[in-house]
């Protein structure tokens, strides 16, 4: 893979970086699971002073990571800072909740005078974690965090256009003072996951990316009878049932597909509208899209970033042409974007209905627009989709909300709020938005071992 950082907004290549060899993979599982052997023991307070150090140097130097998230992949400079925030939150939440969240958990037996059982939580060993690049430090903090505090250690595999992010997550975690070998970043080549999935040192690997990479990676882990948790693709409903606070509404709307240029697993891509408001509604989206203001992702002015690379920007050209081909019809809305750099001109799709690209996830300032009839075709739109991460629900009757909700499948579904990214709430999808989940006591015991001990009276019958 070639490694390397270009500027998305100059196109300026910036730095490159050599894949890491046969010998640095097996160097790497070697240290990664001696660490394994010491780190496995030390204590929750111990564990939590390397979460809690790790929190500190992120806070303390925001602005120079911020400054590589934006130089890496185009990323707006206040929200490149809101994910360094987010990253050091992520740390301290471990720091605080890692040993309460694994504390042994007695179990209701039926008969209790027969002893007494309990599960105990144990580390495995090398979790393998393969991340992606829109979001290249929040992605990290995620798996690392829970990971570490529960005893295991990682080997990453980042994306091939972050790769100074990657290698500043590397330089953070030694200078928090995790042990050498707990935490590695590798510019790995394709062909090296296959070899860190069949070590037997490694215990499972966690990726977040495309539905094609999560298929191959899910594959390789299956043959090689390892767990894996997949955070792949979205195409989030964003529903406004007819009661909703319009205004409000359309502002989440705004925000919630064009935040990170469009390119988040949860953005709100699909518009689902009750008709009794929709063309108010669309009128309002439109006036609030054409606001956005495409420019330098360092300027506090800008509001609308390049794509995270020229091939991400031309892929969602091609993409939106297919789309119309099959029937869709295209507005562009807003002036035009600069035509230095990875910019991407905002799109409404219309005209979806029984169309194939109502199907596809669009990675970008793509917005696909759907009247409904009523709320039951509201959640019929909402789930005619192969995917099923977030979601969003918008109505001033928050009980007909959590109705609605509970009716949409996937993961995550929000009332009145785009889909949110937090440290102290889970991640995660069904379908083929992937299996698993990120954070909280979920993610921490996605890769332990839930280990029965039962205390048994030795004259209890069998």
């Amino acid at each position: 893979m070639a490694y390397a950082t270009t500027n998305p907004y100059t196109g300026e290549v910036v730095k490159t970086f050599a894949d890491a060899t046969d010998q640095d993979v097996q160097n790497a599982l070697d240290k990664a699971y001696g660490a394994f052997q010491s780190w496995r023991d030390v204590s929750f307070a111990e564990r939590a002073k390397v979460m809690t150090a790790a929190a500190k140097i992120l806070r303390d130097n925001m602005d120079d990571y911020a400054a590589l998230l934006t130089l890496e992949m185009g990323k707006v400079f206040a929200e490149a800072r809101a994910e360094v925030t987010l990253s050091a939150e992520i740390f301290e939440y471990y720091a605080e909740h890692a040993e309460r969240l694994l504390t042994a958990e007695p179990l209701p037996v039926k008969n209790p005078e027969e002893g007494q059982a309990m599960l105990v939580h144990e580390p495995q060993g090398i979790v393998f974690a393969i991340e992606p690049w829109n979001f290249p430090y929040y992605q990290i903090a995620r798996i690392i965090a829970p990971q570490l505090s529960a005893g295991n250690t990682v080997i990453l595999k980042h994306a091939s256009n972050v790769p100074q992010c990657a290698a500043a997550f590397d330089d953070l975690m030694r200078k928090a003072g995790l042990p050498d070998g707990a935490f590695r970043n590798l510019y790995l080549a394709r062909h090296h996951t296959e070899t860190v999935l069949n070590d037997p040192r490694v215990c499972g690997v966690a990726l977040t990316g495309s539905e094609g990479a999560g298929a191959i990676v899910a594959s390789v882990a299956g043959k090689a009878l390892k767990k894996a948790t997949m955070e792949l693709g979205g195409s989030d409903a964003f529903i406004v049932l007819d009661d909703a606070d319009l205004e409000k509404a359309v502002k989440w709307a705004v925000f919630g597909r064009h935040w990170n240029a469009g390119q988040v697993c949860v953005s709100s891509k699909r518009l689902i509208v009750a008709d009794a408001i929709y063309d108010r509604f669309v009128e309002l989206y439109k006036k609030g899209v054409a606001e956005l203001k495409a420019g330098d992702p360092m300027d506090p002015a800008t509001t609308l970033a390049p794509l995270s690379s020229q091939k991400a920007a031309d892929d969602l050209r091609t993409q939106v042409e297919e789309a119309c081909k099959l029937g869709a019809k295209a507005e562009v809305i807003g002036a035009p974007v600069p035509e230095k750099g990875a910019f991407f001109q905002p799109v409404l799709l219309t005209n979806l209905e029984n169309n194939e690209a109502r199907l596809w996830e669009f990675f970008g300032p793509v917005t696909q627009l759907y009247r409904a009839k009523d709320t039951e075709d509201a959640i019929r739109i909402a789930n005619d989709s192969p995917y099923g991460l977030g979601g969003s629900v918008f109505t001033q009757d928050t009980k007909r909300g959590v109705e609605v909700a509970r009716r949409i499948y996937t993961g995550m579904v929000y009332i009145n709020h785009p889909t949110m990214v937090k440290a102290d709430l889970p991640f995660g999808g069904v379908a083929r938005s992937g299996f698993g989940r990120e954070l909280i006591g979920l993610g921490i015991k996605e890769f332990v071992n839930h280990k029965l001990i039962d205390v048994v009276d030795i004259d209890a019958p069998f």
